[in-house]
């Protein structure tokens, strides 16, 4: 069942996803070198309790008894592509990390994911990075209501690979609400004639994973952090959105 949420509930959500953004703005200036993950994962979980806001990712489970998830933030470190653990790693001069932060807020969930360059990086990899990011914005471009869930896919697969970049299949996005993970599952590629159609006041988050090579992925025995199988490099941007009359609008944001 995919919920159509009236202009209440998009309030709610959009207050939970102001409070994600703000938390990326806190924490934006800890990506720098030296800097271990967990210090990052406790400046945001303070941020985020301070605004009254709970926790969505400590102690989450996928699966029946799949370890939980230790930390408030995810933190995916070059060919990691999501899910990595917030732990004693240091941020070295020319990584990548991949941050999503997810909170409940008077009962309303809030999700999003940048991907930060750490310090200086090669040209490869800041293409890598400004790639993915265009990716997102391909696929929410496509978030027009009538169209099915897999033009969005089909945006981002064909942007992807136009610049020589392969999409992650095994995981995708997902409606959005009072839970973190909803229907529909959005694939990040296409075809586009695929899925249900988009309606006015579906929330959906979209977040494409690119790789620099094969699209193929390898569970970590961590149980959480997902790698790339050939260990290249991963991207990753996500932005919770409403379909809306006018075209897609964006929650996981600070208004202007």
């Amino acid at each position: 069942m995919i919920s159509i949420k009236n202009k209440n509930e998009i309030l709610g959500l959009r207050a939970s996803g102001r409070i994600v953004a703000e938390t990326f703005a806190v924490i934006k200036d800890m990506i720098k070198p030296g800097v271990v993950l967990k210090d990052i994962d406790h400046v945001a979980e303070e941020y985020i309790l301070q605004q009254g806001a709970e926790t969505l990712y400590k102690g989450i489970r996928q699966r029946p008894r799949q370890r939980p998830f230790p930390g408030v933030i995810t933190t995916s470190l070059n060919h990691q592509i999501c899910h990595g653990i917030p732990d004693d790693r240091v941020l070295k001069e020319g990584d990548i990390i991949g941050i999503d932060i997810g909170l409940r807020y008077k009962g309303w969930c809030g999700d999003a994911c940048k991907t930060y360059s750490v310090g200086k990086v090669s040209p490869e990899v800041r293409k890598l990075v400004e790639t993915a990011k265009q990716c997102l914005f391909k696929g929410i471009h496509a978030a027009i209501e009538g169209n099915q869930v897999g033009a969005i896919g089909a945006a981002i697969q064909s942007f992807a690979e136009s610049k020589g970049y392969s999409v992650v299949r095994e995981y995708g996005g997902h409606g959005i609400g009072r839970k973190l993970w909803e229907e529909p599952f959005i694939p990040h590629v296409g075809p586009k004639n695929r899925g249900p159609r988009l309606r006015t006041g579906m929330v959906l988050n979209i977040e494409p994973m690119i790789n620099i090579g094969k699209p193929d992925t390898h569970l970590m025995s961590d149980e959480w952090s997902v790698q790339t199988a050939d260990k290249s490099l991963s991207a990753q941007f996500e932005h919770t959105i409403v379909i809306t009359e006018n075209g897609p609008d964006i929650l996981s944001i600070i208004p202007a």
